[in-house]
C-alpha cells in the first residue's frame, strides 16, 4: 500500500510541478543568454569590443551575487508563488529594456539590473523542489528541471537566429526585436505563476486527502531525520564550509555554462556562417546534453553516488573546452561544444542534490542561494576572461583553456569535499 501511494503521489506531483518549472527556466535561460546571439550584430552597431562585451555579459552575475541570498530568504518566508511571479515579471521588463542600449555604460547597467531582477529564481526553485520531493528522487527531478537550460539552446538558438533576420522591420534592429519578443513570455508567465503554483504540500488541493497526508508526513519525517545534523539557521547556512566548497565547485561549472551561452555563437560564426546557420548549428550540442544529463542523473539516483558523477562530468567539459581551442573546422568545434554541453549539464543535478542533505529550513534557503550567488560569479569570470584574452591575442584559445582549468579545479574540490570527515556528500546511507 505504501509503495502504491508513493508511486501515485510522486507521479502526480511530478506531472504537476516539473513541466511548469521547466517552462519557467526555459524562458529564464533564453533571456539570460540571448545576449550571445544579439552580439552577432549588436556589438558592431553600438561599438562594443570583445573586452567590453565579455565584461558586460558577465556583470549580470554581480547583480545576482548581491541580491541572491536576500531574495531566497524572502521566498522562504512569503512563499514561492508570490516571489517567483515577482522575479519573472521584473526580469521580463528589464530584458525588454535592452532595446534601449546605446553603448558600454547602458549595456553594463541593464545587464546588472537583469541580474538583480532574476536573483533568487534558480535557487528558489531548487529550494522549492526540496519541499515536494524526497532526497532519493531529487537529482532526477532536478535534472528534468535543469534540462530546460540546454533545451532553451536547442529551441531558442534557431529562433534567435531567425529574429536577427528581422533587421530593419519597423525601423528596429534585429537584436532589438530579439530582446523584446523573447522577454514577453517571462512577463506573461509571471501572472500564470500566481494562479498555478502551490507553495507547500499542505496547500495542495489538487492532491487527494490520503495523498496529501502521505506527502506531508514523508517530507516531515525526512526533515526530522536530518535535524540532528542539519544546519537550520540562516547564519549556519551561510558559514558552513561545505556550502563554500560547493560554491567553488559551482563556480567552475558556471564559468563553462556561460562561456557557451555568451561566446558559442561567435565561436561558431568565425567559420564564415550566417546568423541563421549559427542558430541551427548551436542547437546541436545542446540536444545531446539534454539526453545525457537526464540519464546521468537517473544513474546517480539509482546508485546513490554523487561525487564521481560530478567529477567525471566536470572533466568531460574541461576536455571539450581544450578540444575547442584546438579545433580548426565547424564539425570539430561542434563535437567539442557537445562535450562541454554534456559535461556541464550532467554535473549540475547531482551537485544540486547535495546542499539539502545537510541544510534545512532558513539555512537551506540561505545556503542554496549562497552556493548559487558565489558560484555564478564564474559566469562573470569565464566570459570576461575570454573577451579580454581575445582582445589581447585575437584568439579564443587562451580563454577556453582558462575556463577548462576552472572545471578541473571543480573536479578536484569535489573529490576533496567527499573525503572530508565533516562533509556527508553521499545522499543515501549505504546498507550493510
Amino acid at each position: 500500500m505504501a509503495s502504491e501511494i508513493q508511486t501515485r503521489v510522486l507521479r502526480k506531483i511530478t506531472w504537476r510541478i516539473v513541466p511548469f518549472i521547466m517552462l519557467l527556466y526555459f524562458v529564464a535561460f533564453i533571456d539570460r543568454v540571448n545576449i550571445g546571439f544579439a552580439s552577432l550584430t549588436m556589438n558592431k552597431d553600438i561599438g562594443l569590443s570583445p573586452t567590453v562585451y565579455g565584461f558586460g555579459a558577465g556583470i549580470f552575475f554581480w547583480g545576482y551575487f548581491l541580491f541572491e541570498v536576500p531574495s531566497n530568504i524572502i521566498l522562504h518566508k512569503v512563499g514561492a508563488r508570490i516571489w517567483i511571479a515577482r522575479v519573472m515579471i521584473t526580469w521580463g521588463i528589464v530584458s525588454a529594456a535592452m532595446v534601449f542600449v546605446k553603448g558600454p555604460t547602458s549595456f553594463y547597467a541593464l545587464r546588472f539590473l537583469l541580474g538583480v531582477a532574476e536573483a533568487g529564481f534558480f535557487p528558489g526553485i531548487i529550494l522549492y523542489l526540496s519541499y515536494w520531493f524526497p532526497a532519493r528522487q531529487r537529482a532526477a527531478v532536478t535534472a528534468l528541471f535543469m534540462a530546460a537550460a540546454p533545451l532553451s539552446t536547442v529551441l531558442g538558438s534557431p529562433v534567435s537566429g531567425a529574429l536577427l533576420e528581422m533587421d530593419g522591420l519597423l525601423g528596429f534592429k534585429g537584436w532589438q526585436w530579439l530582446f523584446v519578443l523573447e522577454a514577453l513570455p517571462a512577463v506573461l508567465l509571471g501572472f500564470v505563476v500566481l494562479a498555478f503554483l502551490t507553495d507547500r504540500p499542505e496547500k495542495a488541493k489538487w492532491l487527494a486527502d490520503d495523498e496529501r497526508r502521505w506527502l506531508v508526513e514523508t517530507m516531515n519525517v525526512e526533515t526530522t531525520s536530518k535535524a540532528a545534523t542539519a544546519s537550520d539557521s540562516i547564519w549556519r547556512g551561510l558559514a558552513d564550509p561545505r556550502v563554500l566548497a560547493l560554491a567553488l565547485i559551482y563556480f567552475g561549472t558556471s564559468a563553462g555554462l556561460y562561456t557557451l551561452g555568451v561566446w558559442a555563437p561567435q565561436i561558431i560564426k568565425q567559420f564564415g556562417l550566417s546568423t541563421l546557420q549559427v542558430g541551427f548549428l548551436n542547437a546541436l550540442p545542446a540536444t545531446a546534453a539534454v539526453v545525457a544529463m537526464v540519464l546521468w542523473a537517473r544513474h546517480s539516483d539509482r546508485t546513490g553516488e554523487r561525487t564521481w558523477h560530478v567529477v567525471i562530468a566536470c572533466l568531460i567539459a574541461a576536455a571539450g573546452l581544450a578540444y575547442a581551442g584546438l579545433a580548426t573546422g565547424v564539425v570539430a568545434v561542434l563535437v567539442a561544444l557537445a562535450l562541454v554541453n554534456i559535461g556541464i549539464s550532467s554535473a549540475k543535478p547531482p551537485l544540486w542534490s547535495m546542499p539539502t542533505l545537510f541544510l534545512s529550513g532558513p539555512a537551506a534557503a540561505a545556503g542554496i542561494a549562497t552556493i548559487n550567488s558565489i558560484g555564478n560569479l564564474g559566469g562573470f569570470v569565464g566570459p570576461a576572461m575570454i573577451g579580454w584574452i581575445k582582445d589581447q591575442t585575437g584568439s579564443f584559445v587562451g580563454g577556453l583553456y582558462f575556463v577548462a582549468g576552472l572545471l578541473v579545479l571543480s573536479a578536484v574540490i569535489t573529490l576533496l569535499l567527499s573525503r572530508a570527515q565533516t562533509a556527508p556528500v553521499e545522499p543515501v546511507p549505504q546498507s550493510r
